[in-house]
């Protein structure tokens, strides 16, 4: 075995500028799909509930930026037909501006970084970047930018994340996996979402989402009926819910297991969440530890295969989708739920998380203003510790350079995308998809 000194990595990404350009970046190439983007959202709704498929098309429909959440594998297929430069590391997947978030950390304390993981995968780092790229024009767009300051603000978000790139391919490589960035409080749209996480309790979730059972004084709380976005789930499906969480606990780390062992659970729910995800199995169990001011919530989300997966054949995962998901969160987070892990129910695989604890994400709204700007320098200095911590900060750094070409490339590409974006909306708009009739 050979083992690469530090200038041999970083040569091994400056190589990689001879298979794709940095400006190369800029490119779009729509005529080369292969299906359009109608038939490719249609593939990706096989195996979800029927009755649920028209309430995706019509988020999807509601707005551009809505339709981006939902088209994952539109952008998939967008970006396989692209040169890639084979810089691998742990892909987000659906990097955009709505997918950080603040959550609790392990020892209670709040914290802010990338919280969706349905779409990871190993896959060329650049896709992760065309992404929020593309995402931070259409954000832009929605809080009535000009498209010069947009332009901008992408150019920022490319920089931070190669200057953050650069000094992560100086520090040792443990400082690396740890790394903290402590100037989040001072982003105001990322300050926003940690005040909503600081109030988003367990015992808010609780008022939130269950009622008293009955009348009576001290009466027992269930989940309540609002449907069609939560619904009591009981009966045989239940049980194979709760029958779900024993190979859950047993691939949970012993003091995990322990903790979870002093809750009882109470009720079971069906829920729909976001965009893309719906129309998938998304169960929540609802536990009590000591009484009923104790409460906790597991969600059991079905995970089907990233959208990338036909694109990456080399790292479709040998296991099952819900540890795909588990394991690349902890690759690109610093800390992670400690409840998170995986189950299967009836041959579905699930993800299991915490649900609502402490979590508050941003709004568009936040983004009026100068906070689009400094948001964006957040995603690039966060997207760059994930894909440190899972890659190689050398040969990242030394692929991108200390120039600006590569920034440039990805906000003209931004732009191109974000206009695509809104023609496929245009074109679901008014396809049958999106009618309410259909």
């Amino acid at each position: 075995m050979h083992w690469a000194t530090p200038q041999e990595r970083r040569s091994l990404g400056q190589a990689r500028r001879k298979q794709v350009g940095r400006q190369q970046h800029s490119e779009l190439k729509p005529k080369a799909r292969q299906a359009s983007a109608l038939e490719l959202v249609a593939r990706s709704m096989r195996g979800r509930i029927p009755a649920f498929i028209q309430l995706k098309y019509l988020l999807m429909a509601a707005s551009p930026f809505g339709y981006f959440r939902g088209a994952v594998p539109v952008m998939a297929a967008d970006l396989s037909v692209l040169p890639s430069t084979g810089i691998v590391c742990q892909l987000c997947g659906d990097a955009h501006v709505r997918n950080l978030g603040a959550y609790a950390a392990p020892d209670g304390r709040l914290t802010f970084d990338i919280n969706d993981f349905d779409e990871t995968i190993r896959g060329p780092f650049e896709w992760d970047l065309k992404r929020m790229a593309a995402s931070l024009v259409l954000a832009g767009r929605a809080s009535s930018h000009k498209e010069s300051a947009i332009r901008e603000t992408v150019v920022r978000f490319v920089a931070r994340y190669a200057a953050q790139m650069r000094a992560f391919a100086r520090m040792p490589i443990l400082e690396v996996g740890r790394f903290q960035v402590h100037r989040l409080g001072q982003v105001e749209p990322v300050l926003d979402a940690l005040l909503k996480a600081e109030r988003a309790t367990p015992l808010h979730t609780l008022n939130q989402l269950t009622e008293p059972s009955s009348s009576k004084p001290n009466a027992p709380r269930h989940f309540k009926e609002i449907k069609p976005t939560l619904t009591r789930v009981t009966g045989r499906q239940a049980t194979a819910v709760l029958a779900a969480l024993g190979p859950y606990c047993q691939m949970l780390e012993p003091q995990r297991q322990h903790l979870l062992s002093l809750y009882r659970p109470v009720d079971v729910a069906f829920k729909v969440v976001g965009t893309g995800s719906v129309g998938l199995r998304d169960y929540c169990v609802y536990f009590e530890g000591n009484g009923p001011n104790d409460p906790l919530f597991l969600q059991i989300k079905e995970e089907p295969a990233s959208g990338y997966a036909p694109y990456l054949p080399d790292a479709a995962p040998p296991h099952q989708n819900g540890q795909r998901v588990a394991e690349g969160q902890k690759a690109m987070q610093v800390q992670s739920d400690p409840f998170l892990g995986w189950t299967h129910i009836a041959g579905r695989d699930y993800l299991v998380r915490q649900l609502n604890d402490h979590k508050g994400s941003i709004d568009l709204e936040d983004l009026e203003g100068g906070g689009l700007e400094a948001y964006a320098e957040v995603c690039g200095e966060l997207l760059a510790r994930g894909h440190a911590r899972s890659g190689d900060p050398l040969i990242l750094s030394g692929y991108i350079g200390s120039g600006d070409g590569f920034a440039e490339a990805l906000a003209k590409f931004g732009t191109a995308y974000a206009d695509q974006t809104e023609k496929d909306w245009k074109e679901l708009k008014s396809s049958a998809y999106a009618s309410k009739k259909r």
